[in-house]
């Protein structure tokens, strides 16, 4: 008897598959019941073109949203992270894959993978880096929403359903994230997972807009962004600094609304060669240097002179970061007493923070690493009738 022939799995039998691994169970999200008539179809054209008026959507030539993937030499992965976007739940997508002057066979594989489908534009580039390949990306995406993807991670299959669901309940946000899973997960440093751990539980937007100068609350290639909104800002900027971060703040600085889905809609691969990790753009310093920029321009406002709580190593270093913008440190305020009573350079004193009551009306900043610290300041000030955001900021 002839063995049957053997057939391609269906996209049903693929989605239910991906499904198992993802060991999730995605929540129904009946969010189009509540939104109904002429709101529905004017949030849609919003959100969609980002004007107001009519519009057509989920077609061939005008796309929901554009998947945007930047890609340099990802061979080893960007079939499979090509791949996770043609098992999406929805079809009305396009790719943008924004090749940044690779020298492997990156291109030719998810051409070959795409084929004849119209929904994949690959832009060639010279290698001019990350933030001239994100520039471009947004420029030439057909669609409003634009939702940020690597070459070497993987979407859930209803990313995009469920990030269109909650755009279309809150009109109102610019940035949609969701939560991430990160692979490989036997590697993963114990700092990146207390990382992760962290930024899976600022979800809301009061979450992320009360701790956005502690991390940076988003995984970037985790993102929807409204196209507008980050035309607005003026796009990605180049510097030494982490660009999606800064993104991040210049938004929040601008006002818009940022919140994530709460479901894990991204597998975010970690590998070795990451830039977060070899790249000094994103090293510590890098950061704390980006948050005292925008801390200057935003928070501390006029101020010239700001109170730190923590007199360790990291919390010394905030007077380094502050002062190109004319802001000294004039106490710091500890709980260990081995450094209160301290005379630091700059004639700056440690204080007890049980006395930090007596000083309420210069902005303090929190910048204390403990884990569990910053719930224990934060009720301590709390009790002192200090409002965060308003009185201090935790920026670390």
């Amino acid at each position: 008897m002839d063995n049957p022939p053997k057939t391609e799995p269906s996209k049903v039998v693929i989605l239910a598959w991906m499904q198992v691994c993802w060991k999730r169970t995605i929540s129904e999200m009946h969010v189009m019941a509540e939104v109904s008539g002429a709101d529905r179809r004017a949030a849609k054209v919003l959100l969609f073109t980002g004007r107001h008026g009519d519009a057509t959507f989920g077609t061939m030539n005008q796309p929901v949203a554009s998947f945007l993937m930047p890609c340099r030499d990802a061979s080893a992965t960007v079939e499979a992270a090509v791949r996770s976007i043609f098992l999406q739940t929805r079809e009305d997508w396009e790719l943008l894959l924004v090749d940044d002057g690779s020298l492997d066979d990156s291109v030719r594989r998810a051409a070959d993978l795409a084929g004849t489908d119209p929904r994949v534009r690959i832009l060639r580039r010279q290698r001019e880096g990350l933030v001239a390949a994100l520039n471009a990306g947004v420029q030439a995406a057909s669609a409003n929403l634009i939702l940020r993807m690597d070459a070497d991670d993987i979407c859930h299959p209803q990313r995009l359903e469920l990030m269109i669901q909650r755009a279309l309940l809150e009109p109102e946000l610019a940035v949609v994230g969701s939560l991430v899973r990160i692979e490989p997960a036997d590697h993963v440093t114990p700092g990146m997972r207390h990382y992760i751990d962290w930024l899976n539980s600022v979800v809301l937007f009061q979450e992320i807009t009360r701790d956005i100068f502690i991390e940076s609350p988003f995984a970037h290639p985790s993102v929807m962004l409204r196209r507008d909104a980050v035309l607005a800002v003026g796009g990605y900027r180049d510097g030494p600094f982490p660009e999606d971060y800064d993104l991040w703040l210049r938004m929040h600085a601008a006002g818009h609304a940022m919140a994530k889905v709460p479901e894990v809609l991204l597998e975010w691969h970690d590998g070795p060669g990451r830039l977060t990790r070899t790249d000094p753009r994103y090293s510590p310093d890098a950061f704390r240097n980006l948050k005292a920029q925008h801390l200057a321009a935003t928070f501390l406002g006029t101020a010239d002179q700001v109170q730190i709580w923590g007199a360790g190593p990291d919390g010394r270093k905030w007077r380094k970061a502050l002062a190109p913008f004319g802001i000294t440190v004039c106490r710091h305020f500890d709980i260990d007493p081995r450094k209160i009573g301290r005379i630091l350079e700059g004639n700056v004193p440690v204080m007890n923070f049980r006395d930090i009551g007596t000083f309420k009306g210069c902005p303090l900043l929190v910048a204390v690493g403990v884990k569990g610290a910053r719930a224990l300041i934060r009720r301590h000030l709390a009790d002192l009738g200090w409002i965060e955001t308003v009185d201090f900021r935790c920026v670390q």
